[in-house]
């Protein structure tokens, strides 16, 4: 039993150590060549069995040149050598032949997806043509055992030659190779034209042939144009003044910028304060045509002659200026010196007045002094010129105001307020010690027109304050009605001193004449009676008197007529109704008052806490008396009640029976309201009244010898002691709500045309401005606040309206013509824009580039023609004109011809065992080419016998 046990054991040993000789690989005997083709089959393998899903699963890179591409990396080694082995696919669609996004090995071949194996290493091409090969067979191989086919490519050459070999296996006895190679320069004067590179495809497979002209071949053809406008720079001014004087056509051509402006935004409102660059580079135009079957080279010499307006699309794609989605801060406007000058309102708070950012003993003066320059004396008296530079018209303060405006208390952008904020922005880089020095300098212009009683400019002489606006403009309008004022006083002296010389110097002459003089007088003294007329009652006699609640001695009444019977009345504005005096049966005459003195705000703020604290203000006080004063010049022998009557109605009570109606019993034929009933009421009847007081004290004079209420001299004094002792942080405050606002309104001016977008975003920055301004509106500012970065993200918001406002602005400028097409590109701009405004979402690429391709329509196709203006004399030279299909004199810049040949499997040899998908239409030949005169591409595949 022992004996047979070990036998089956070792019968299990031995079939078991068979087992494995049968399953051993023995790798001692492979190759590295092997090895590597294993290990190339392996990764195939595994990207064959995961598919397009699962490989956007594992984390498949998407290409940021297409829309619709991904690839897979993996690395190889063999012996020494590291490569790089690439897998590109789609995960849907279909490829065409123009698509923009296609990958450049797709554009070139007319494959779908595909392998790409590259050395690691600094030029990633291939330098060593067995090598190439070598690399190539092994993929071929290891496709082959995949039953892949997938095509493979390999580059090879110099990386600027953009060269590639490769191979596809068809599944058949046929394979498909490829090979691609680039002529940099000295491109051979054959192959600038259509017919050299028919003649160079048609050579690929008819080998035999001398004359290819004399030879008929179905050659199906495929061509894209692009062209391309000239640089918009000043270096090509001078050549477009030159170009073709005759041609006025290029004033009134559609698209077309004005000639006559040196530079493109010389016509925009910012182009005063900065000059912008052009955010619009130019354009590219891409021409195609559809699918032709060519059958001589004579065919393609005709088709070199054709317009680009017979061929089927044309598309046209903006260049825009690079980094326009920046927000680098790298680009000057209003936004970049908002900025500056909220840095400015940051440092403000460091000294209390405006002379220490300037003085030389100021502790910080040495650090002022190397970081802040100040611009020499030369530019500030320039700006000190344009800003009192007087201006026969004024101009219109409301004029292209937006709606919201008024919600930011600022200036009006063409105030002089405004206008030395906007200064400031680009005085000095606008820092803080630039600005110290032109506000000084400001503020003693100001003083200057004061004292010499000289209008200020951009102020509105229309005698009203805006109290909507900053304090300061509320001040300088203060200041330019005192001026007035003032002026209107000199003058009256100036008259007074005059009437007096001539009266004097005419003395004698007067006592020649002394009865005409004495005419003179009676005629003098009628003109008195019949403009102040005699204060006697009406339609009574002088004698007669009347009886009143008020007086019941009737003996008083008569007194008080014959004290004002030769009364005049002064400074009567007109009866009042039917309303009569209490004492005499007078009429109650309204008087011409002194009109209510104009206050700013903070004077608004003075009078109102004078009457929270004492009931009364004394500007109500001197009002209320000058007002009384009036009164009493126009209705001698009125009382206080009369005054009540008329001034403050609430504050008499009628009694009843006067509310029954009037009496009738005084005259026959007569029906006269006298004497009114009624009574004060108890405020004004109490004993110490304010008002009563007032009355009594108050002179009888009329409003046009009163004391002015407005003091011009003291109030312009107190004016300018404001604009001298002002803080600094005060100043900035008002001087950063103000330059938004009039930076703001500034852009608002321009015209780009009924864009939605821009009118949205337009409206949401004053609304954004006018919530992140309030607290300095409000004075709630200070150097902890957390209003500073509320500030700077507001430029930051700024900056990216500027820059969608100026592209606005360029695009409506060229297609004033067909608005669509501007309306077209800046759209798809604004939404490839939005994620970098802070709008959009999160995950948004931001990085990458702007690229729109818009196909126009027949009726614009004229419109973007007339932007390619024929080139002049001064410009032909930089461009030989060596290729056709000319668009205005304009050669295209690139030009993409796809040439094949097909053969019908069913036909010919390519039947043979070929499968289903490979029984129809088959293109054996194919070449694809790309250049100008200075350059050239070409890529062939080739169908062939494995």
């Amino acid at each position: 039993m022992a004996s047979s046990s070990k036998a089956n054991l070792a019968e299990q040993d031995e079939g078991e150590e068979a087992e494995e000789i049968e399953h051993f690989n023995d790798f001692t005997l492979a190759s590295s060549w092997e090895r590597f083709i294993s290990e190339i089959e392996a990764t195939c393998r595994q990207w064959l069995a995961d598919g397009p899903k699962r490989l956007l699963e594992k984390g498949a890179v998407h290409l940021d040149s297409s829309d619709n591409i991904y690839k897979v990396k993996s690395e190889l080694k063999n012996a020494a050598k590291i490569y790089s082995m690439e897998y590109y696919f789609e995960i849907s669609g279909k490829i065409a032949h123009w698509n923009c996004t296609l990958h450049d090995l797709q554009l070139c071949f007319g494959v779908k997806e595909f392998l790409v194996i590259s050395p690691q290493s600094a030029s990633g091409v291939v330098l060593d043509a067995p090598e190439a090969t070598k690399l190539l067979s092994a993929v071929s191989i290891a496709l082959a055992n995949c039953s892949s086919l997938w095509p493979a490519f390999v580059p090879v050459h110099d990386p600027s030659r953009k060269a590639f070999i490769g191979i596809q296996n068809m599944g058949t006895i046929f394979m498909r190779r490829f090979e691609a190679d680039r002529i940099g320069s000295q491109v051979p004067i054959k192959f600038m034209h259509l017919e050299g590179l028919y003649e160079l495809f048609v050579s690929k497979f008819a080998y035999c042939m001398s004359d290819h002209s004399m030879h008929l071949f179905r050659v199906h053809l495929l061509m894209k144009l692009t062209y391309q406008t000239l640089p918009n720079d000043e270096d090509n001014y001078d050549d477009i003044q030159e170009a073709d004087t005759e041609s006025a056509k290029s004033e009134t051509s559609p698209g077309c910028d004005n000639p006559n402006r040196k530079h493109w935004d010389d016509d925009c409102p910012w182009n005063e304060w900065y000059s912008a660059e052009d955010p619009v580079m130019g354009f590219d135009l891409v021409v195609t045509w559809s699918e032709k079957v060519v059958e001589s080279s004579l065919e393609m010499a005709e088709m070199e002659n054709a317009s680009p307006h017979e061929a089927e699309k044309w598309i046209l794609a903006p260049n825009l200026y690079p980094n326009l989605d920046s927000s680098k801060g790298d680009r000057i406007g209003f936004a970049s010196q908002l900025h500056l000058l909220v840095n400015a309102l940051e440092m403000s708070f460091e000294a209390p007045f405006i002379e220490d950012f300037v003085s030389v003993e100021n502790p910080g003066s040495d650090n002022l002094e190397s970081t802040m320059v100040i611009p020499p004396p030369t530019v500030l008296d320039r700006v000190l010129k344009d800003l009192f530079l007087e201006d026969p018209q004024l101009p219109d303060f409301a004029k292209d105001e937006h709606k919201s405006s008024r919600a930011i208390k600022g200036a009006p952008v063409e105030s002089l307020f405004a206008q030395f904020c906007l200064h400031s922005l680009w005085f000095g880089n606008c820092n803080i010690r630039a600005i110290s020095v032109l506000w000084i300098e400001f503020v003693r212009e100001i003083r200057w027109h004061w004292e010499e009683s000289q209008p200020l400019p951009k102020i509105p002489a229309n005698g009203s304050i805006d109290l909507a606006t900053c304090l300061i403009n509320q001040k300088l309008q203060m200041l330019a009605i005192c001026i007035g004022k003032k002026r209107e006083l000199n003058e009256e002296f100036e008259d007074c001193i005059g009437t007096k010389d001539n009266a004097s110097a005419n003395m004698e002459e007067v006592n020649k004449v002394g009865d005409e003089s004495s005419s003179f007088h009676a005629q003098s003294q009628a003109f008195d009676e019949k403009r102040d007329s005699l204060l006697t009652p009406e339609g009574f006699n002088g004698s007669k008197t009347v009886e009143s609640k008020f007086s019941a001695n009737a003996q008083d009444v008569h007194s008080a007529d014959k004290s004002t019977l030769d009364s005049i009345r002064r400074g009567s504005a007109g009866p009042v109704g039917s309303m009569k005096l209490l004492k005499l049966c007078q009429s109650l005459h309204a008087p011409f008052t002194q009109s209510a003195p104009l206050m700013t705000e903070d004077m608004h703020e003075e009078r109102l806490h004078a009457i929270e604290t004492f009931g009364f203000s004394c500007l109500e006080r001197e009002t209320l008396s000058s007002d009384m004063s009036a009164f009493k010049a126009a209705n001698p022998g009125a009382v206080f009640e009369d005054f009540i009557r008329w001034y403050s109605p609430r504050d008499w009570e009628n009694d009843e029976s006067e509310a029954k109606g009037p009496s009738t019993d005084l005259t026959e034929g007569m029906n006269v309201d006298w004497p009114p009933q009624g009574r004060l009421s108890r405020r004004m009847s109490e004993s110490g009244n304010f008002w009563r007081k007032i009355w009594d004290e108050a002179p009888i004079l009329p409003a046009s010898e009163q004391k002015p209420l407005l003091d011009p001299n003291r109030e312009g004094e107190k004016i300018l002691h404001y604009l001298e002792t002002m803080q600094p942080h005060q100043l900035l405050e008002q001087m950063v709500c103000t330059a938004f606002r009039a930076s703001a309104d500034t852009l608002n001016q321009t015209n780009y045309g009924s864009l939605k977008e821009m009118d949205t975003k337009m409206d949401q920055l004053y609304l954004t401005m006018a919530s992140t301004l309030r607290p300095l509106q409000v004075n709630l500012l200070s150097n902890t606040s957390d209003t500073i970065e509320d500030l700077q993200r507001l430029c930051v918001v700024f900056e990216h309206v500027e820059k969608l406002l100026i592209l606005a602005a360029s695009l409506h400028r060229r297609f004033r013509q067909v608005p669509q097409i501007s309306e077209a590109i800046f759209s798809n701009y604004y939404n490839f824009y939005l994620p970098t405004m802070g709008i959009g979402l999160a995950d948004v690429d931001t990085q990458k580039e702007f690229d729109m391709k818009l196909q126009l329509s027949q009726n614009e196709r004229q419109v973007v023609s007339n932007m390619f203006t024929p080139p002049t004399a001064n410009q032909s030279w930089r461009k030989v004109l060596s290729m056709g299909n000319h668009l205005n004199g304009h050669e295209p810049i690139l030009r993409e011809i796809i040439f094949s040949m097909h053969d019908n499997a069913s036909d010919n040899h390519y039947a043979s065992s070929s499968p289903r998908d490979y029984q129809q239409d088959t293109e054996t030949y194919r070449m694809y080419t790309c250049g100008t005169s200075n350059d050239l591409r070409v890529a062939l595949s080739i169908i062939s016998y494995d």
